[in-house]
């Protein structure tokens, strides 16, 4: 028996048992709800140790897998602590009962998602997620933004339902069973049908859809009007469902060159879009959402890229980062409130700017090298992921080599960069460590891997150099107007309620 697996039975005993009392208060509903998601997450720890222990377990309509061995903990532990946090935010609302009932339902819905062996489980789980998840989308039935935020979530997750069930059908009859591990394992081998192309094609655009890609990114952005906790399961666990689809069937999807040059662009195009326009936004909550968007862009480039160890890896620090930062929100509008004046701030010129990245790089390189040395060399791929890191920390090292910065700033900076790259060459040997394996490897790139790694790096150095020079043109005229288009997103979101009708509501 999969110990983990008992998981969602626990916490399904209780959501009916809140679910029969909805209302203010259902003593000991709150109670039972947190013992319930701890006790699953005592399981999924249980699961991953007997994993270690026994090895996969393949047979049934449960698997118990490496990755199902990291995500079944992860999402365990978020449940816990959204689920004990609930208990004082939610603390004498009305349904207050439906509430708790509902996130024990969703929590149970996604550890057997995480561990689903069936292509029609999968598929099951997935639909149910939606449908239980815009019940709690529309907690507040009255909000008008509410209604909006959940007629979207509706059809941009149904449509990736379809897809998902198109893609379920296709491998099914390709590979001639609906065991997800066989089918793994017979990609692993070499042998792919014709009719597993268009399958991958199907499971792309349903990740795609899972994690709020441009440009139908935009019910993301607006499920704020649902309780905090929601917001912070659904940020730090259900939108982690497409990449987890992605790396579920990773030997299947590395088969396709199209489907992954597709997940390199679009990808790139959401991380770069997201993260332009959460520099835009005043709204803490708001602001993770769109860092949300630009992550799983992210996430969605790293597969594209087959760096199948750091996406799983993506997920399990942006889940835990997401969780925190959406809990303590309003620990950090209370913490901008106490600062009466802000202190001076170092704007660094071209000269620095320039300094600042030649730095980054050059002292990459010499960890790139040594990492080299002791573990072996590393593909294009991940130098090239490496190296978008590095420009990220290349604008904090700016700050520090501004003609105002003082020496303690500089100094910061310059040991905040150093940590950033020994941090992505450990960790990324640590993830592979632990994959042993269990994922593909990073493919050969060829003529078209060389240039979508070009144009990744560029546009992400250009973006980077862009953000470091903005306080020189920021008081443009020019600059306020495309602030506020930045800000709105360009409108899509604006474009999408219009097709759908929403501003009706």
């Amino acid at each position: 028996m999969i110990l983990s697996s008992l998981a969602p039975a626990a916490l399904a005993v209780v959501a009916a048992a809140a679910l029969l009392r909805p209302g203010r208060r259902p003593k000991p509903i709150p109670a039972l709800a947190e013992i319930a998601a701890l006790l699953a997450f005592a399981l999924c720890i249980a699961g991953t140790v007997q994993f270690a222990l026994d090895g996969p377990v393949t047979e049934g309509p449960l698997r118990l897998s490496m990755i199902g061995a990291v995500m079944a903990p992860l999402v365990g532990f978020i449940g816990w602590i959204v689920l004990r946090y609930s208990r004082t935010y939610l603390d004498g609302a009305d349904r207050e009962g439906r509430f708790h009932g509902l996130m024990l339902m969703v929590l149970a819905l996604v550890l057997l998602l995480v561990q689903a062996g069936s292509l029609w489980l999968l598929a099951a789980c997935m639909i149910a997620i939606g449908l239980v998840l815009r019940q709690l989308l529309l907690f507040y039935p009255d909000r008008a933004p509410a209604q909006r935020a959940a007629a979207k979530f509706t059809r941009v997750w149904a449509a990736g339902d379809v897809a998902l069930a198109i893609a379920a059908g296709l491998l099914w009859v390709a590979f001639g069973t609906d065991s997800i591990t066989a089918i793994n394992d017979a990609a692993k081998a070499g042998s792919t049908p014709a009719l597993a192309g268009a399958a991958v094609g199907f499971l792309v655009l349903a990740a795609l859809l899972k994690t709020a890609s441009f440009p139908l990114h935009g019910w993301l952005t607006e499920v704020m009007e649902a309780p905090t906790p929601v917001s912070a399961l659904l940020h730090a666990g259900i939108i982690n469902s497409g990449g987890f689809l992605l790396i579920t069937f990773a030997w299947v999807v590395q088969g396709s060159t199209g489907s992954m040059a597709a997940l390199v662009l679009l990808g790139g195009l959401t991380s770069l879009f997201g993260a332009l326009v959460m520099l835009t936004q005043s709204a803490v909550k708001t602001a993770l959402a769109w860092s949300t968007v630009a992550q799983m862009g992210f996430m969605l480039l790293q597969c594209g890229l087959g760096l199948w160890p750091l996406a799983l890896l993506h997920i399990v620090a942006h889940s835990l980062y997401k969780a925190h930062a959406f809990l303590s929100s309003g620990g950090a509008v209370a913490a901008v409130k106490e600062v009466r004046r802000p202190g001076a701030v170092a704007t660094p010129g071209l000269a620095a700017v320039a300094r600042a990245f030649l730095l980054a790089l050059a002292l990459y390189g010499m960890v790139a090298v040594g990492f080299t040395l002791i573990w072996g060399p590393k593909s294009p791929q991940a130098l090239a992921l490496g190296a978008i890191l590095v420009f990220g920390v290349a604008y904090l090292v700016a700050q520090g080599l501004a003609d105002a910065a003082p020496r303690a700033l500089t100094r910061r900076t310059l040991t905040a960069s150093a940590a950033a790259t020994l941090a992505y060459f450990g960790f990324q040997s640590l993830a592979i460590l632990v994959v042993n394996g269990a994922l593909p490897g990073v493919p050969d790139a060829g003529p078209l891997e060389w240039a979508l790694i070009a144009l990744t790096v560029l546009s992400f150095g250009v973006v980077a150099v862009a953000q470091a020079l903005f306080p020189h043109w920021a008081h443009h005229p020019a600059a306020a107007g495309l602030r506020v288009h930045v800000a709105n997103g360009f409108y899509l979101n604006a474009a999408f309620d219009r097709l759908i009708g929403g501003f009706r509501a």
